[in-house]
């Protein structure tokens, strides 16, 4: 039991991702299994549309498919903003910049603002196609680091919930005996 004890010592100095409440929130918020749907979703959408304009880049082929792929991306990665923020409210009590979602909220501001210039360069034809599609790349670019950041977060979550698992169930072991 020594090498539990040295567990729940290092687990104590770090912070838990989600406390009791907030883990009880998540789990039991419509808004989890919306972003759960939605983070998949965007991520096929992203793959189609980085191939579309990939393909335009090295062909120049398929440039209004590319186009429209594009702002489809877009406006996915609008909603599932939106609705990231309306589950952070819910868990976390603020819409951005929870404590534990510092950083991945603050990347995900990078990633909007791309996307919504290359939305604003658009339509109002500020930059020429090929211009515009390097634009889509570089929101593409920060958005692959973002998504890796809520991965990364996701594991963090799951292997806290692992850990408090084994801890009560060492506590439970050892008030047996």
């Amino acid at each position: 039991m020594q090498g539990m004890a040295g567990h729940q010592a290092a687990s104590a100095k770090t912070k838990p991702l989600y406390t009791a409440e907030q883990k009880r929130l998540r789990d039991g918020s419509v808004w989890t299994l919306v972003q759960g749907v939605l983070a998949p979703v965007q991520f096929l959408v992203f793959l189609v549309s980085l191939g579309l304009v990939l393909r335009y880049l090295a062909t120049g082929e398929g440039q209004a498919a590319a186009t429209i792929s594009i702002v489809i991306k877009t406006l996915t990665l609008y909603t599932i903003m939106v609705t990231g923020a309306i589950w952070e409210k819910v868990v976390f009590g603020v819409y951005l910049f929870a404590e534990g979602f510092y950083w991945e909220d603050m990347v995900s501001m990078l990633v909007l603002a791309l996307h919504t210039a290359y939305l604003v360069a658009l339509f109002n034809d500020l930059l020429d196609t090929r211009a515009l599609m390097l634009l889509a790349l570089a929101a593409y670019a920060t958005y692959v680091v973002n998504a890796a950041q809520f991965i990364l977060k996701l594991r963090a979550a799951r292997l806290q919930s692992a850990a408090e698992a084994m801890t009560n169930a060492g506590a439970a072991m050892e008030a047996a005996q």
